[in-house]
């Protein structure tokens, strides 16, 4: 890391897409002096290495699911950062695990980008749902939340019609909610565990875009939210991988479908990212200890960098791009 302060501000801007950069440059940064986690000094915000907390972290545990609220350090999914530009101006979008994570950051984006936004969550996560709604409306824009579990054909059915409703409509869809757990051995991995992850990740993101698809228009669009799992898969995470590869493929799928109706669909597949995720038995405590520290950056990501991905995605200006999957993954390529 001797390196590091040598990097200069011209070789910073020359890596990073302007677009991506200047829409998503994150303001707040986290304190250094936080017990819960050893970052090394922090340098000026287009330094990649050294713009949020890095490993070690001290190991933490909450019961599934858990919230974003609670951890050490909290996650920056844009609430004091993302800036928009009046991207998304009048579009109205539904977004699964719209409480935390990636959802959340993208719920924030949208807002501030002038679209309204309807957010899904499990009822258990009402206090990191009620942060969102607050941001939403304070952005001007109309805040739906509808709790509930997607695991249901009836509850999915249900989630897209009363989003319709109170939205007037749907331009964009982002499947994000997901369940992630560690099992060392599949001999560990009950039928009823992995049956929920499969009716999370795969049965709920079809019931969902299945209902959603009538209400959208031609320039609509359909985020899905992959992993480098798809590509890369831990050993600890058999049922999960699976239903990342899965993802990746129904976004390729799905847009060779949809481009006739004028409908794009694509994927964000991110790395290592500070989510609720990994506190709720979606990592180890060695893992977690080291949590993204193998990535070329040393870090895992934060829900805010990946925020302006989905903007993107969802941007009219991105007419061409269907079928496609954007890697965040700190360094280790695109999946």
């Amino acid at each position: 890391m001797s390196d590091v302060n040598k990097i200069s501000r011209r070789n910073m801007m020359g890596g990073i897409g302007a677009g991506l950069f200047l829409a998503a440059m994150p303001g707040a940064l986290a304190k250094s002096g936080n017990a819960n986690f050893s970052a090394a000094p922090f340098a000026p915000a287009d330094n990649p290495l050294l713009k949020y907390p890095r490993p070690p972290f001290t190991y933490q545990e909450q019961s599934w699911p858990a919230l974003a609220s609670k951890m050490s350090p909290r996650p920056d999914h844009g609430e004091k950062s993302y800036r928009g530009a009046g991207r998304l101006k009048g579009m109205k979008a539904l977004i699964t695990g719209g409480d935390s994570g990636m959802g959340r950051a993208a719920a924030i984006a949208y807002a501030r980008e002038g679209a309204d936004v309807a957010i899904n969550y499990l009822p258990q996560e009402e206090e990191d749902a009620r942060e969102v709604v607050a941001i939403i409306k304070e952005a001007g824009r109309k805040a739906v939340a509808i709790p509930g579990d997607i695991r249901t054909e009836e509850f999915c059915k249900k989630l897209v019609a009363d989003a319709v409703a109170a939205l007037g409509g749907l331009d964009i869809l982002v499947s994000n909610a997901a369940r992630q757990q560690v099992h060392p051995s599949i001999l560990d991995l009950s039928t009823e565990e992995f049956d929920w992850t499969m009716k999370t990740n795969i049965y709920a993101p079809f019931w969902i875009i299945k209902a959603a698809v009538p209400h959208m228009k031609p320039g609509a669009s359909i985020i899905g939210t992959s992993s480098v799992q798809a590509t890369d898969p831990s050993g600890d995470l058999y049922d999960y991988a699976q239903t990342k590869a899965a993802t990746s493929n129904f976004v390729k799928s799905l847009a060779k479908q949809l481009a006739p109706k004028g409908i794009r669909v694509n994927g964000v597949a991110p790395g290592p990212v500070w989510t609720p995720l990994q506190l709720a038995g979606g990592s180890t405590p060695e893992k977690l200890k080291g949590f993204g520290a193998n990535t070329p950056l040393e870090r895992p990501g934060q829900p805010a960098e990946l925020a302006s991905i989905y903007v993107q995605l969802a941007d009219p200006m991105a007419s061409y791009a269907t079928g496609q999957i954007y890697g965040a993954t700190g360094g280790h390529g695109q999946p």
